[in-house]
């Protein structure tokens, strides 16, 4: 297995998790929050969602699927459009409701699918490239690639423990 490969599969199974932590949940279900401070999983989808879109468009020159694609009017949120989550506060949590979890699995394909696009045209030597000199070491796109997977295989999890309180 090459890096394509093994990229591609990390970010088919955080596909898989998101689409199986919203399947088959209600409006209620998917912005229930264990606490007043704690997050839903409907904004847990979408922040991984919106972060990934974020963070693979900007190294591959892209314009983000949640704007090219319609999705920010379709969720039609009353946070900047730009917006991905970063920092929220609670009743900024609150504010991504969503009726459906179509609309979030949707979401999430489409960025899973510039994903993929994305990284199938990678070579490891693409990898080493420096893609934010703001840190200090600079970060290489291979270092961006695998801090997008392990955060969004974070909040993935964080989603599927709440989804496995709600159904209890």
């Amino acid at each position: 297995m090459g890096s394509v490969e093994l990229l591609t599969d990390a970010f088919g199974r955080i596909a898989e998790s998101v689409n199986g932590a919203v399947d088959g949940l209600d409006a209620d279900a998917l912005s229930y929050r264990i606490d007043e401070e704690a997050n839903s999983i409907a904004w847990l989808v979408w922040h991984l969602s919106r972060v990934q879109d974020d963070h693979i468009a900007d190294v591959a020159g892209l314009e983000q699927v949640w704007t090219a694609k319609g999705w920010a009017d379709r969720f039609a949120l009353d946070l900047p459009v730009e917006d991905t989550g970063y920092g929220h506060t609670s009743d900024q949590v609150a504010a991504v409701k969503v009726d459906s979890p179509k609309l979030l699995s949707g979401y999430h394909d489409a960025v899973f699918r510039q994903t993929v696009d994305y990284v199938s045209g990678l070579d490891d030597a693409d990898l080493d490239l420096i893609v934010d000199e703001y840190w200090d070491p600079p970060v290489t796109l291979g270092v961006r690639l695998i801090s997008v997977i392990g955060d969004d295989l974070q909040h993935a999890g964080q989603a599927e423990f709440i989804r496995g309180i709600v159904l209890r």
